[in-house]
């Protein structure tokens, strides 16, 4: 079993339990033709990243500016939740790569704030994979079950809220340990989280870009077939994006937001209330237009929200990009994308969220 490491991050901030290796580089086009044939699984590839442009780092900026500060308020309240949900113990695991740098910046608002302290791991679940049970057991030699607190950024359709249910009750099975298959996000658009701040489709800055702002780790990666039974899953590390890393930089300005947000609060926030099943509703019939209107026979083909549509313009080949409104200030970063790339932008006004992504499908395949 690997060692954990904590990224670019300080040793205070988080653990890490991915093994870092080296990959080859599978180019996107490359990889969408072995996903959707069936011959290699997302999580066996990963497309080497690239520092981003100015251009693009200043759409980063801007949505700093646009939205940090309700950021700030949302942090505050997820942490309330968590200790009204965790009165006795607190332990934070992130799910790699969207959780990390919410996860770090809860350990930090739950210590200055809450006066509580709380280890925080980063480990990796991975659709149709499942939740990297070497990691989960490498936390509970420390900690309690029922302290386990599973932090991301948002939800999507739900996928990886139901992989963790799913990969927790097989884990209960094989090792005897039931650990609360609850989530805990900032927004929850499609219902279901067990935990959010929020249920607003809006632009969580870090979803903007991909290792420069999550302590320069990749995505995590797990190949059945090159792992020893006791590997925590992988990941990359871009050691060469030293300089141009914003990790500290996004936590240290978003805690300087949380200090401000607590100052004018005077611990007097109240959680938004939202309800899980109309949000599952909004979100199925979603889908189901979608899937219609498109032509579209899988779900998972369609990434709806602004930080899954980011996913998919970053990562993934896209076939069209359909947006709530062109001119919206939370949306500019993936007009840029789009246009960047030659991907098509359809404007529908009644979308329930601002921006949805639909992945292209290969000539011929139905996976």
């Amino acid at each position: 079993m690997t060692n954990p490491f904590t990224g670019s991050y300080s040793t205070d901030d988080v653990q890490f339990l991915l093994r870092p290796m080296a990959m080859p580089d599978t180019p996107v086009h490359i990889k969408e033709t072995l996903i959707q044939s069936g011959q290699k699984h997302y999580s066996q590839m990963l497309t080497h990243e690239s520092v981003p442009s100015e251009n693009y780092l200043q759409l980063f900026y801007q949505a700093m500016a646009l939205n940090q500060q309700r950021m700030a308020e949302h942090l505050l309240v997820l942490a309330k939740r968590i200790l009204d949900t965790r009165p006795d113990g607190v332990t934070l695991v992130s799910l790699a790569r969207a959780g990390t740098p919410v996860g770090v910046l809860l350990k930090h608002v739950l210590k200055r704030h809450f006066n509580t302290e709380a280890k925080h791991y980063s480990i990796s679940i991975l659709r149709d994979v499942g939740i990297d049970q070497n990691a989960l057991r490498h936390i509970l030699r420390n900690h309690a079950p029922e302290s386990l607190v599973f932090v991301d950024g948002w939800t999507g359709k739900g996928v990886i809220a139901q992989q963790l249910n799913t990969s927790l009750q097989a884990f209960a099975v094989t090792d005897g340990v039931t650990i609360p298959a609850e989530l805990y996000v900032l927004a929850d658009l499609s219902g279901s989280a067990a935990v959010a701040a929020c249920s607003e489709d809006y632009l969580i800055p870090s979803c903007i870009l991909n290792a420069t702002v999550s302590g320069l780790v990749s995505r995590s990666v797990y190949d059945p077939q090159l792992a020893a039974p006791t590997d925590f899953h992988g990941c990359v590390y871009y050691r060469q994006f030293e300089q141009h890393d914003l990790s500290r930089y996004f936590i240290d300005t978003m805690l300087a937001c949380v200090e401000h947000a607590w100052q004018e609060c005077q611990g007097g926030f109240e959680s938004c209330s939202h309800d899980r099943l109309q949000l599952q509703g909004i979100s199925q019939a979603l889908l189901n237009w979608v899937s219609e209107r498109y032509c579209i026979g899988q779900h998972n083909y369609i990434k709806p929200g602004i930080g899954e549509a980011t996913r998919v313009l970053l990562r993934r080949e896209a076939q069209i990009l359909l947006l709530q409104d062109l001119d919206c200030e939370a949306t500019q970063h993936l007009r840029w994308l789009a246009e960047s790339r030659s991907i098509p932008i359809d404007v529908v006004t009644d979308l329930p969220y601002r921006a949805v992504a639909l992945i292209k499908r290969l000539h011929g395949r139905r996976r």
